[in-house]
């Protein structure tokens, strides 16, 4: 096991390097670069009158050359690239993501601002899906081809059928004070007296805020969950070692718990790396805006279009490292679930 851990930890370095590379390169060559965007500030607040040109515009000259160097050595962009490259690369090997060029803060402060309110709504849609997907697919493979079984699936697809965003503004016409009913808030992760609250109050008032928000997350992740588990444990039910159980007389209930949900929890504990990553790190862009969540999904949004590229290349760092130890992780569950299978098989 320590051979494979430190194999896999080894394999870390390339991929990461790989990722950050190539993220690197594409920015080179992206027009409207963060220089770009600095000077045509300068020419619209020239125009409009109100000083924002400074002491560096010329009027039909433009902004003079003396004040775009000033620009470029503020972002760095004096140096050639392959410097700028090692420099970034020096700085990420003791984990300084460096400082975002619009929001004059470190990277890392930016993005510890905005993880709460991913991290609430992963997390949340990540538990829910698993505690309500999960017995629920178990139910199915057990009353296989019932009416129960059938009705279940036409309401799973239908769920992952309606894009969540599309659910987040139903949910917030019915419930949010939109057209119907004013049970929930319409924005935000918590209120504005939070801090004035009792701890059971903030409690309460952080449960309040996220209800709708998570539901328009989850129920599109139901159905991939819950057929999984019902085609796993089908599998799994019409194994030998079942029969063979059954026959000598154990419980129905010890069957399914003790023996058949111990390998099929083997593809669950694989997905689940996938589904941490997506909901947990990335964000949801949509909802976060649809609420007025400002979350990573927002962050990242934002970081591309202004062309903040510290913060778009530490993110992206910062959570490909997240996922790839994550997987490391699931990796192990997976040979603690099943013994049998030894950890030269699942080397990638």
């Amino acid at each position: 096991m320590l051979a494979y851990l430190l194999r896999r930890l080894l394999l870390m370095v390339p991929t990461l390097l790989g990722v950050v590379t190539l993220t690197f390169i594409v920015t080179q060559f992206v027009p409207g670069g963060p220089v770009e965007q600095m000077v045509t500030q300068l020419r619209h607040g020239a125009h409009r009158g109100d000083g924002g040109g400074g002491g560096g515009y010329h009027g039909s000259q433009g902004v003079d050359a003396q004040q775009i160097e000033q620009i470029k050595k503020q972002f760095g962009f004096d140096k050639p690239p392959l410097t700028r490259y090692v420099l970034m690369l020096e700085h990420y090997a003791t984990f300084d993501l460096g400082q975002s060029y619009f929001q004059h803060d470190s990277v890392w402060n930016v993005i510890r601002a905005r993880l709460p309110v991913s991290v609430s709504l992963g997390f949340w849609t990540i538990v829910l899906t698993y505690l309500v997907a999960v017995p629920l697919g178990i139910a199915k493979a057990v009353r296989n081809g019932s009416r129960f079984d059938t009705a279940t699936s036409v309401l799973v697809l239908v769920g992952y059928a309606i894009p969540g965003f599309v659910l987040g503004v139903l949910l917030l016409m019915l419930f949010g004070g939109g057209t119907f009913f004013e049970l929930f808030p319409m924005r935000g992760l918590t209120s504005d007296d939070f801090d004035t609250l009792s701890a059971t109050g903030k409690v309460l008032d952080y449960v309040w805020h996220m209800v709708l928000p998570v539901c328009a997350s989850v129920v599109g992740n139901f159905a991939i969950v819950t057929i999984l588990t019902k085609n796993t444990f089908l599998e799994e039910i019409g194994r030998q070692y079942v029969l063979t159980a059954r026959a000598k007389g154990a419980p129905e209930r010890d069957v399914l718990w003790k023996h058949v949900l111990r390998n099929a929890a083997i593809p669950l504990l694989t997905g689940l790396p996938a589904a941490f990553v997506g909901a947990f790190l990335n964000g949801n862009l949509l909802i976060e805006t649809l609420f007025s969540l400002n979350g990573m999904g927002q962050l990242s949004y934002d970081a591309a279009i202004r062309r903040d590229y510290p913060v778009v290349l530490g993110s992206l760092f910062l959570f490909t490292l997240i996922a790839l130890v994550t997987k490391l992780i699931a990796d192990v569950c997976y040979v603690l679930v099943d013994p049998r299978i030894q950890f030269d098989s699942v080397d990638r």
